[in-house]
């Protein structure tokens, strides 16, 4: 292709053979050392394309759609087209050789590191921070709580999952593109920044000796910034991490389940929070 088309109308069929050089090329971007050497991640499904092409096109390498996805989703393409971003028609074939998740359309876009110290100059007033979590749904969809309940920022902490993993990009539903993601910080250190920058950390965790929504983590105490932390999905803080917050709280459970998933955790403290600097 040497030349961007005006619209959607104008594409042509350029990709029909899914053994060919490029198809195995974006395929391969399913593993982390070829995301890593290429410095991209993969977008796959309509969802996640259309908040990446609308809000961070600068960082779209390439958009590939098949004739099929191409008709349900002609405003992500002609947003494309006229952010000057390269889209490729392709055969389903094409687009399921790249991809098994990608709906008929997907991109290719760059990887963007992100700083704390950059997040920290902006005065945030809620970060949610994220402490070795492995499970990449778990970690898109507290990603997607944060950005719903209006976060500043979320921050990954110690033996996190890698955020360009395809699941994690799938989970967070286009909200990767949305707020930063600061990524692979020890905890500590995370912690120590966040607390010179003068928030108040709170760590979420059964064990804690403050309930949400009582004296200590009532609407008054949380209207000032605050970072959120929460666990592992499998054994939450350790005692050591616990230690570093400024409280720990735990969220009540007034019915039988014997706790709350990650994501749902974070919604429920995260919406704590903006609702309380909501009404300050």
């Amino acid at each position: 292709m040497t030349g961007r088309p005006a619209g959607p109308d104008d594409l042509t069929l350029t990709l029909e053979n899914p053994r060919a050089e490029r198809v195995k090329k974006v395929a391969a971007l399913a593993g982390r050392s070829a995301r890593s050497r290429a410095g991209v991640l993969l977008v796959e499904g309509p969802q996640s394309v259309r908040e990446v092409v609308r809000f961070a096109p600068e960082r779209v390498r390439d958009l590939y759609v098949s004739a099929d996805a191409l008709e349900r989703h002609r405003e992500i393409v002609a947003e494309a087209l006229a952010a000057e971003r390269w889209v490729h028609l392709g055969t389903d074939a094409v687009l399921h050789a790249m991809s098994g998740d990608a709906q008929g359309i997907l991109a290719v876009v760059d990887e963007t590191g992100v700083a704390l110290d950059d997040v920290l100059a902006q005065s945030p007033r809620l970060i949610a921070v994220l402490s070795n979590v492995r499970d990449p749904g778990n970690a898109g969809a507290a990603i997607r709580a944060a950005d719903a309940a209006g976060a500043d920022a979320v921050i990954l902490a110690g033996e996190c999952v890698d955020p360009s993993n395809p699941k994690v990009v799938r989970s967070a539903a286009g909200s990767l593109f949305h707020l930063p993601v600061v990524r692979a910080l020890p905890l500590l250190d995370a912690i120590v920044e966040l607390q010179d920058a003068g928030l108040r950390v709170l760590a979420a965790d059964g064990a804690g000796t403050v309930t949400l929504g009582g004296p200590g983590a009532d609407a008054e105490a949380l209207a000032v910034p605050t970072a959120w932390v929460l666990g592992n999905e499998a054994w939450g803080l350790s005692a050591d991490e616990r230690d570093l917050a400024d409280e720990v709280v735990r969220i009540p459970i007034y019915g039988r389940a014997e706790s709350l998933n990650l994501a749902t955790a974070a919604s429920v403290c995260l919406y704590a929070s903006a609702a309380a600097h909501r009404q300050a």
